[in-house]
């Protein structure tokens, strides 16, 4: 017996809720470093930080980080050194 219409409407609604969608390029950028830093808890963070500063230099830095050796919140150390650089440029 198939569901009513309106019921696999709602499921297919339900299905689509969980996809994410990226719009502009600083979004796919936020959610490269998330993915880089393994931080996807706060993806929405870097992705604010994409829009507002350059995606390309925070994705090198990203990069940078989740190369060093011995440490051990990536997310945490990123933001730290985010900060230092951007405190150094003023």
């Amino acid at each position: 017996m198939r569901k009513p219409s309106h019921e696999r409407y709602l499921q297919t609604l339900q299905e689509r809720r969980k996809e994410g969608h990226v719009y502009q390029p600083f979004q796919q950028a936020g959610l490269d470093i998330a993915e880089i830093l393994g931080d996807m808890k706060h993806k929405a963070l870097y992705i604010k930080l994409a829009k507002e500063h350059n995606p390309q230099t925070l994705l090198s830095l990203a990069k940078d980080v989740a190369e060093r050796r011995g440490v051990k919140n990536k997310g945490a150390y990123f933001m730290k050194v985010f900060y230092e650089n951007l405190n150094n440029r003023k």
